[in-house]
């Protein structure tokens, strides 16, 4: 004898009515995007698009007006490079406040994409975008050959140490490397490559650094770079 088939339970009014509009088949869609803003030079207020990644962390207004606030606002003539560049807001703040070349550099192919149409749209000539490893970008460079150099990775990368050794090659005596870490660098640890902190900011999570140079031959003993939760 044959067991009595069992009822599957009933849809409600409501539930038919959702089930039926639900598509079997969903378009998935695009990246999403949002805005960043330049807050100031030649294209103050100027707002440019970029998609959202994972990783993506762009300066905060605060932090990048405190820093163009420490480096005088004025960068006429100045060469820079954005090693990391992901939206390219650093780069593109330098070239808004007059610097006559900025290399960008971004690794992501859809990231470079976008930097390359947003310094097109502001049709700022002085911009170079270039797909690559920022480390190796700028140990290209000759050295002592930039004014200013923003280091910006993924905070969970192990860019740091070589990208302050490269940065710090790249630049002269007097040169400046922005720095934008999870923690605050120590002074031995910067001294160890002929670095000294001239500003500091916390913002949240993230530790924003002015550093120079200031002599040619690195110390003999180099001091290790900290780990994420350390304290100089």
């Amino acid at each position: 004898m044959s067991s009595a088939p069992s009822k599957r339970p009933s849809l409600t009014g409501a539930a038919r009515h959702a089930a039926a509009k639900k598509p079997k088949n969903p378009v998935p869609k695009g990246p999403s995007s949002h805005e960043i803003r330049i807050i100031g030079g030649q294209w103050r207020r100027t707002r440019l698009k970029v998609i959202d990644k994972p990783g993506l962390r762009p300066t905060p207004d605060r932090v990048r007006e405190t820093l163009f606030n420490w480096l005088g606002q004025d960068l006429s003539d100045w060469r820079c490079v954005d090693a990391f560049a992901g939206t390219g807001v650093l780069g593109l703040e330098a070239a808004s406040r007059g610097a006559a070349h900025v290399l960008m550099v971004e690794q992501d192919a859809v990231l470079a994409r976008d930097l390359q149409d947003n310094a097109t749209r502001l049709k700022a000539s002085m911009v170079n975008v270039q797909r690559g490893d920022g480390v190796a970008a700028l140990l290209r460079l000759p050295a002592a050959s930039v004014d200013l150099v923003f280091i910006d990775p993924p905070f969970e990368g192990p860019w740091f140490e070589p990208a302050l050794k490269a940065a710090t090659r790249a630049v002269p005596v007097g040169g400046w490397i922005y720095l934008e870490a999870p923690v605050a660098w120590p002074a031995d640890a910067l001294r160890a490559l002929g670095l000294q902190c001239e500003r500091h900011l916390k913002a949240s999570a993230v530790h924003a650094h002015l550093l120079q140079r200031t002599h040619l031959d690195p110390a003999p003993t180099p001091t290790a770079i900290p780990a994420e939760g350390d304290t100089p």
